[in-house]
């Protein structure tokens, strides 16, 4: 069951991923990508990760998500135009991506009969072990990041502002 719930999941994700990379319109891309998101935490969950997987829903599908659609709306982005690309990178980019796939199989299926000796550490973190670190020893940079997308989102609102 974990398996069939994996595969689908995980074809949703890669679905997600091409559909984001193929649309012309970017809400439609900002969609796709909440797919995405939304699919990654199902297979956080299969992992047995809880934590990450809800953080991954609240976090990434909801407010950053939220984040990308306010301002793709605020900015009006309309139809985008349809370029074909360089022939350069089409030289480069197929051998290339053709080497990180083979690379990538011929690893897994060396390594895939090991797949099974995995085993968790002696020390297992709870959520009050990572709430722990994350608002006790990483506060500043939370806080900073938590600026940053402040600042982000003004810049987007005065670059959208228009002139009277």
């Amino acid at each position: 069951m974990n398996l069939a719930i994996f595969i689908l999941f995980g074809l949703l994700c890669l679905g997600g991923a091409l559909n984001l990379l193929l649309q012309r319109h970017p809400i439609n891309s900002a969609l796709s990508l909440i797919v995405v998101m939304s699919s990654l935490s199902v297979l956080y969950l299969l992992l047995g990760a809880e934590f990450l997987a809800v953080a991954q829903i609240i976090v990434y599908s909801g407010a950053i998500m939220v984040l990308f659609v306010f301002v793709i709306m605020l900015l009006n982005a309309g139809e985008e135009e349809r370029t074909h690309g360089s022939r350069a990178a089409y030289l480069a980019g197929v051998p290339g991506v053709l080497a990180l796939f083979t690379v990538l199989a011929s690893t897994f299926f060396t390594l895939r009969t090991s797949f099974g000796n995995a085993r968790l550490g002696a020390f297992v973190a709870t959520t009050s072990d990572l709430s722990r670190v994350l608002f006790r020893n990483l506060l500043l940079p939370f806080e900073v990041t938590s600026i940053l997308i402040l600042v982000a989102i003004l810049g987007a609102v005065v670059l959208a502002r228009k002139e009277h």
